[in-house]
């Protein structure tokens, strides 16, 4: 083959328009630069599949809209811009912090189900950042580099956005500005900007550390009769969310003495120390980076399992605005009511052979 000829060859396979594209995002919020990235995604497919990311995360000031909500935005935005309704699709997914290959697969079923089983598939994406490193991991699909290069950064816009600020329409689409304004006005706004508040304030005092301080917690894990004893946090952040009883750890305990400590301090539960050890299962460290918006923030979960019976008496105190019992099936069918992983660490223990 001849130069020009393996140059044309090059060429068309560049030209060549796939069936479906894949574009990935959290789009938190839908900014001008994932809008234009899109637009220039449907000019080299027929068929779009928005993948939207952090699906039915508890709402927080870094993901404060829901999957639908996000997906409105998208919709509303591309049509505003004359894209084909029909040549657009939607998927969502879920986190999961310390399991990148159940990931993986999430998308990988979400985007089976839409082609049909059609393996004619580009994945759309630029390799900015760290952020990006998923774009190598879907060796199946043909990657196509977008052109689109732009400064806009979703965690900027959303800080600003909870500072008080409105993004303009050099930044984010009218669709999402109309969005923003109208969130603006209701109680989850009020909610997540005194979370934004608090955290900042949280930050600031930490900020002449000689070292950016790494936290260390505890979190009990307690199950009897197919419930999980949960507890419905009273302050920021995650005011409101169900959470795992635990806190920080005490200096002078160890660390299963300081997750009994804390469980006793939330819940009041009635039951001596001695049948907690011996329920004691198992133990686990998360310590995903990011899983809190505090800081890094490394938390040891203990299981106890009380087996069959009645469930135990519980109390909300101290930090606690309630504590009960939910049924795991509660747990599993709502992740979108936990603070931070504290689902996840639930999942890890319950779904464990």
């Amino acid at each position: 083959m001849t130069p020009a000829q393996n140059q044309s060859k090059t060429q068309s396979k560049k030209q060549r328009k796939h069936t479906f594209g894949v574009f990935i995002g959290r789009f938190q919020p839908l900014h001008n630069a994932h809008l234009e990235v899109m637009l220039e995604a449907m000019t080299q497919v027929d068929k779009l599949i928005i993948v939207t990311g952090s699906a039915r995360s508890a709402r927080s000031v870094k993901n404060p809209f829901t999957a639908e909500e996000r997906q409105a935005m998208i919709l509303q935005a591309l049509l505003e811009r004359g894209a084909n309704k029909n040549k657009i699709l939607f998927g969502a997914v879920r986190d999961y912090f310390y399991n990148e290959n159940l990931w993986l697969a999430d998308v990988q079923r979400v985007v089976v189900d839409l082609t049909k089983g059609n393996e004619d598939i580009a994945l759309i994406g630029h390799l900015k950042d760290d952020s990006s490193y998923y774009l190598r991991s879907f060796p199946e699909w043909e990657f196509v580099p977008t052109q689109v290069e732009s400064p806009l950064n979703a965690t900027d816009l959303r800080n600003r956005y909870f500072a008080g600020e409105s993004p303009s329409s050099l930044e984010i689409p009218a669709p999402a500005q109309k969005f923003l304004e109208g969130f603006r006005a209701s109680l989850e706004y009020a909610d997540l900007a005194s979370e934004y508040q608090y955290l900042q304030e949280y930050k600031k005092a930490w900020a002449a550390a000689p070292f950016p301080p790494v936290f260390v917690t505890t979190d009990a894990v307690v199950i009897r009769s197919g419930h999980v004893l949960v507890i419905k946090r009273k302050e920021n952040p995650g005011r409101g969310k169900y959470a795992l009883p635990g806190g920080f750890l005490d200096l002078k305990q160890s660390l299963l003495d300081s997750c009994i400590r804390e469980l006793r301090e939330e819940t009041d539960i009635s039951l001596s120390d001695s049948l907690l050890l011996d329920a004691v299962k198992g133990n686990f460290v998360f310590d995903y980076p990011a899983r809190s918006l505090r800081g890094r923030t490394i938390t040891h979960a203990f299981y106890f399992d009380l087996g069959s019976g009645q469930l135990p008496k519980v109390r909300a105190q101290d930090d606690a605005a309630d504590a009960f019992w939910l049924p795991v099936s509660e747990v599993l069918a709502h992740l979108e009511w936990f603070f931070e992983d504290h689902y996840i660490i639930i999942e890890h223990f319950l779904l464990r052979k």
